[in-house]
């Protein structure tokens, strides 16, 4: 944590070092020392402050300056920290603006130069309002802060990011918070507004409406492989990938998983997990992954986010797959667990409103900004049901919109008791959207009420949608045998399939390998898998003994 700042301004070098050193002599343990030669000087040094999230507890400054007194640079500098303590330095002839500034300015004290010795004339005074500021000094949030506009898609992607991969960081709404609105005018840009989401590091450093490449380069997270050669890469950080990553590096396999958002997939972003083997009384999306994570890593395991896989080659004995920056990795084995993303609602707008109020997934980044309103969920499965719960602790009503008859058919029992015993979710069956409404911002849906054929217009800023299970593995075109929908033949499901009369060796495949040997397929991107997160982790696992069959096979 920053120590909080003492700042003193004098023009005059030989006062100001002086002082700087007895300030640093008595108080350079618990607070920072820094000085400025002006007063200019001394606001653009606070716009830093300011920048970085830090605090300033006591201005001690001269009276008497060139182009800004000290007066003139305390009033400047109070709107900016108002609860530092107010000192100023004068000589006898200047007493009266310092007395005047006690009320213009709120000074809290003035000392008459010299101030020789410090232990009577200095130190008793300054200990006194350093006490006070203390006892009602509460540390500000330390950390990366966002500042954007709620109805923008890139802010939503910057909160999304950072969320989902479990970065701390504080929002600050241009349109709320009065804060923003000052540190976009300290940040500058030549005279221009800095473009918005404007994202602050703790270190001073600022992105303008970054990607998450960008972002990512920021906070330290890996997005470049160490090695070119790999016993094993896993494409997709879910349960699935990141189970297969702890058991084949704690096997001894040289891995890396790559994961184009954040470790966790569908499930990450669960709010919480209540029937998950192991934890009675259930846990988060994010805890999981956080936890899977560092066994992961402890492991050796090395994970590239935000890294996109785009291309995969066969040379035997190789596969190569090339990333979204044009790098490739070369291995032995390839496991596809790339999970399963949300359906976009096609309807006209939806694209354009998609961030400004309409969102897939995204629950635990934006309930905060949904208090006290009305909001829409899509959806009948457990993601949709976590999704309600959690929302309902924000919002003044959660209403799910199930297109079938009830909950029951998609919708684990325990969410189902929970949804029916929370008085502020409802659930309307039968119902889908079939219009979106807004400029800016979404402004109100059009719901169709399949069971009276009635259509019904309601106002709403917030829809969220949790429906489908769509695999994106366009990618793989011409690699591996696909279902229609995109999903991955593998084991016993691809000897029914018209593409086995491509497989070349004499043993069948194993139980979670593709149409290509050596490449293997896990979780809900499987071909007839079971969309549970218990599932998937035991995919991932057991696919770790098929890998090694395979090497095994390869080296003999």
């Amino acid at each position: 944590m920053a120590k909080p700042t003492i700042l003193t301004v004098d023009d005059d070098l030989e006062v100001l070092s002086a002082i700087a050193r007895d300030l640093r002599k008595q108080y350079g343990g618990r607070f920072r020392i820094l000085r400025a030669n002006s007063g200019t000087s001394a606001v653009e040094t606070l716009e830093q402050l300011k920048l970085r999230n830090e605090t300033v507890a006591l201005f001690l400054t001269d009276q008497r300056m060139p182009q800004m007194s000290g007066v003139e640079f305390i009033e400047r500098a109070t709107p900016m920290f108002p609860a530092a303590k107010r000192v100023l330095l004068t000589a006898y002839a200047d007493t009266d603006a310092a007395i005047r500034a006690i009320n213009s300015a709120r000074l809290d004290y003035y000392l008459l130069k010299p101030w020789d010795p410090p232990e009577e004339q200095l130190y008793p005074i300054l200990d006194d309002l350093l006490d006070d500021w203390l006892a009602v000094y509460r540390p500000a949030f330390e950390g990366i802060r966002v500042i954007g506009d709620r109805w923008s898609p890139c802010s939503h992607s910057v909160k999304d990011f950072l969320a989902r991969n479990q970065i701390p960081y504080q929002w600050l709404d241009v349109e709320l918070e009065p804060e923003a609105e000052k540190l976009i005018d300290y940040v500058g840009n030549n005279g221009d507004r800095p473009k918005l989401p404007l994202v602050l590091f703790a270190n001073g450093d600022r992105l303008e409406q970054p990607t998450n490449i960008e972002v990512a380069s920021k906070i330290g997270l890996q997005t470049r492989a160490e090695k070119p050669f790999y016993d094993l890469v896993i494409v997709g950080g879910g349960p699935a990938g990141l189970a297969a990553a702890v058991y084949g590096a704690s096997e001894g396999l040289s891995t890396v998983a790559i994961e184009r958002s954040a470790p966790g997939g569908q499930a990450g972003s669960s709010s919480r997990i209540e029937n998950y083997l192991g934890f009675p009384v259930g846990l988060s999306g994010d805890d999981l992954a956080r936890r899977a994570v560092t066994q992961a890593k402890r492991f050796g395991v090395e994970i590239l986010t935000p890294q996109e896989a785009v291309e995969v080659r066969v040379e035997d004995p190789y596969r190569i797959v090339k990333l979204a920056d044009g790098s490739e990795i070369n291995c032995h084995a390839l496991l596809i667990a790339t999970g399963v993303h949300w359906r976009r609602l096609n309807l006209p707008g939806c694209d354009r409103l998609t961030g400004r109020g309409i969102y897939y997934g995204a629950a635990k980044t934006e309930a905060i900004s949904c208090q006290d309103e009305h909001v829409y969920l899509v959806g009948g499965a457990n993601s949709a049901g976590q999704a309600a719960m959690y929302f309902s602790q924000y919002a003044r009503q959660v209403t799910m919109l199930v297109r079938g008859d009830s909950l029951t058919k998609s919708m684990s029992q325990y969410l189902i008791d929970q949804i029916e015993a929370t008085d502020n979710i409802e659930v309307l069956t039968y119902t889908e959207v079939v219009e979106v409404e807004g400029e800016k911002s979404l402004e109100a849906i059009t719901l169709l009420h399949n069971d009276t054929g009635e259509k019904e217009r309601v106002d709403a800023n917030s829809l969220f949608i949790f429906i489908g299970a769509k695999p994106e593995t366009d990618w793989l075109d011409g690699v591996v045998a696909k279902d229609e929908k995109g999903f991955i033949y593998a084991g016993s499901d691809l000897k029914k399939h018209q593409h086995f009369r491509g497989w070349h060796l004499e043993r069948d495949p194993y139980l979670l390998e593709t149409s290509v040997p050596g490449i293997f397929v896990a979780g809900d991107v499987r071909h007839n898998s079971v969309k549970r997160v218990a599932s998937g982790v035991g995919e991932g696992s057991i696919a770790i003994m098929f890998v090694h069959r395979y090497l095994a096979e390869a080296k003999a």
